[in-house]
């Protein structure tokens, strides 16, 4: 059976300034200038080592794999001094066998490179490109008859379940390296055994399946494949299986299991403020909790391949997945088959989630394109191969704004959905309906979802007068109450998606805001902050009884009388002012009040058996530890 040991202490790392410290992984030499603004973070070649014993094992018998979960971007693996693999894409597993390569003690050195170039993706897009060893690395120890380790990085087996007439077939496909018998078994969420097969391509039926049903009922079956030799069980592979069904409607939009499911969420970016993207398990679960607690059911896994882990989390809480590879902002003729490739390891890695739906080829790829002919060829050429290797699910990809409606790009896929800012980069928040509109009227027969959209809001800017541009907190909420209405008004989209759920490093940005940081979060980059605008989407899409009192942190006021704006997803709202009920409203996710601000007060909100308190002043001039940030606004934001 496998063994397997991470390889995660003591590693020598050379890095920008070529000194050489001792780390530990997951790493990454970008955790603080690729935070700092500039456009200057370091981008080139670092060099990790370290040495391991040779782990015990039957030379006649079994194998030894080195196993690589993300080294971004490019990496070369030498052992004992000798280039074993390389590879191009910093977002996905590799293997490598070394079993004829290992020594009693051995050194091993990854070359990471992350420098700037044209073949390998991402190179250019509005987020930081960390360089590391990010991710996990073992060394595994497996028979010479296993189930497939060099294929794409996957777990060799392939699950495809198919269901109708309330029963479902399960296809089991796996790929074996070496010989043996392989048999299949289904087990319950309860461990119970509820369907067995034999072969390497093996049929399961249930006559009642439990269906995965999104966040209210994520049922997960497990699939354990065995390969046995001589009547010996030599290797094991275990897999979540999800039964569900999906389609969407251009005017209906999406469907769960045969019934409407609007598809309402959030993107993400994986990482965070001081480690980058070399996060941990916990960090992840984090995310997930945040998520939840938010009340969204989709996910758009945002622009690369994000960690197993993060998948299983999906699987495991129901949320609907939109997995893409990083083919961003530019198309580069030469790195067509870096693109084939990278989605070729996303398909394979992640086939058997169910809560992926569609598979996304591109982002924003119009912004900067001069050979367009090439660009819709290399479109057409992943549409294909997403087709071809995997026939279950959908593609997708998220348009740029100035990429209109006619554009041919918007059309070679199943689904599209756009990148919009319309009231944030460009006034007019009713631009947005408008061209919703337009585009339903055009193409009545084509799903259309928002792939991004949001405004950029600080928790420590604040305005009584919010404007777009400003950056405030006021403003931000003000701008998603707009649109959380708007797609209210249309429900045929088939997905849309806020950008985004935190906060998150830009390196090249200098321009509003904090340097080096795109503030469309609705929580904050360490996690430790909701803004107002979390409380809103929480207000709308979550089941779990609340309210809140927006704006406590724009404490000091200079006006005689203020509005206090509570959310609640309770139908009425009652108002306290220094103890005495100020007002009681019935309603639908947001309430406002007027209150005079005379001296200081104390506020309490109060729906059902929920409370939330704040406290508010006057002052006669703004606070004077406060400072004025200059924006493009007319109005002031005082910090």
């Amino acid at each position: 059976m496998r063994s397997i040991a991470k390889l995660m202490q003591d590693w020598q790392f050379t890095g920008p300034d070529g000194k050489t410290t001792l780390v530990e992984l997951p790493h990454t030499w970008n955790a603080k200038d690729g935070q700092d603004g500039g456009n200057d973070y370091w981008r080139g070649t670092c060099t990790y080592s370290t040495t391991f014993a040779a782990p015990a094992f039957d030379a006649a018998s079994q194998e030894v794999w080195l196993q690589f979960e993300g080294v971004n971007s490019s990496a070369k693996v030498l052992l004992n001094g000798r280039n074993i693999c390389t590879h191009d894409g910093g977002y996905s597993t590799f293997r490598v066998h070394v079993s004829d390569l290992l020594a009693k003690d051995n050194q091993l050195t990854v070359e990471v490179d992350n420098s700037i170039n044209d073949r390998v993706y991402p190179q250019k897009a509005d987020f930081t490109f960390y360089g590391g060893i990010y991710r996990d690395i073992s060394l595994m120890v497996v028979s010479k008859n296993h189930i497939a380790l060099g294929h794409f990085g996957d777990t060799g087996v392939k699950i495809t379940p198919a269901l109708k007439d309330g029963k479902a077939d399960i296809r089991v496909e796996t790929l074996v390296e070496g010989e043996g018998a392989v048999s299949v078994t289904l087990l319950d969420a309860a461990g119970n055994t509820v369907a067995t097969a034999e072969g390497a391509d093996a049929q399961l039926h249930l006559d009642a399946p439990h269906l995965w049903d999104g966040v209210k009922d994520p049922y997960l079956y497990t699939c354990v494949v065995r390969l046995s030799s001589d009547g010996t069980v030599v290797d094991e592979v275990s897999t979540r299986v999800g039964l569900r069904t999906f389609s969407v409607d251009s005017r209906n939009g999406f469907f769960l299991n045969g019934r409407p499911y609007p598809l309402h969420g959030v993107s993400r970016h994986q990482d965070r403020k001081g480690v980058g993207n070399a996060i941990t398990r916990e960090m992840h679960d984090e995310d997930m909790a945040l998520i939840r607690e938010l009340g969204a059911n989709t996910v758009r896994l945002a622009h690369y391949q994000h960690d197993q882990y993060f998948y299983d989390l999906c699987d495991q809480y129901g949320m609907v997945v939109w997995a893409e590879i990083p083919y961003i902002s530019e198309h580069l003729p030469n790195g067509r088959a870096n693109t084939v490739s990278q989605m070729k390891e996303l398909i394979c890695q992640n086939y058997n989630h169910p809560c992926i739906v569609c598979w996304g080829v591109s982002n924003e790829i119009t912004i900067s394109t001069r050979d367009k002919a090439d660009m819709l060829d290399n479109h057409r050429e992943l549409n294909d191969l997403c087709h071809t290797m995997d026939s279950t699910r959908l593609t997708t990809l998220a348009c740029y704004a100035m990429c209109g409606p006619f554009n041919p790009v918007a059309h070679i896929t199943d689904l599209v959905s756009w990148n919009l800012y319309l009231g944030w980069y460009v006034p007019g928040l009713f631009l947005n309906d408008l061209w919703m509109d337009f585009f339903h009227l055009v193409y009545p027969g084509r799903p259309l979802g928002f792939s991004e959209y949001g405004a950029e809001g600080m928790p420590n800017l604040h305005s009584s007068k919010p404007r777009r541009g400003d950056h405030t907190e006021e403003y931000q909420a003000k701008y998603h109450e707009y649109m959380l209405r708007c797609f209210d008004r249309h429900k045929w989209m088939w997905a849309t998606h806020v950008w985004n759920m935190f906060d998150f490093a830009a390196d090249a940005r200098d321009q509003g805001g904090e340097p080096g940081m795109n503030h469309k979060g609705l929580v904050t980059f360490d996690r430790k902050t909701r803004k107002d605008s979390f409380y809103l989407y929480k207000a709308w899409w979550s089941d779990e009884n609340f309210v809140h009192i927006c704006s406590k942190r724009f404490t000091d006021r200079t006006e005689r009388e203020m509005e206090v704006k509570v959310y609640s997803n309770q139908k009425s709202v009652a108002l306290y002012v220094n103890g005495e009920k100020a007002g009681e409203q019935t309603g639908e996710h947001v309430f406002s009040f007027r209150v005079p601000l005379t001296g200081e007060i104390e506020v309490r909100a109060v729906a059902g058996d929920c409370t939330d308190t704040a406290s508010f002043r006057h002052l006669d001039t703004p606070n004077p530890s406060y400072k004025l940030v200059k924006t493009k606004s007319k109005s002031a934001n005082w910090v």
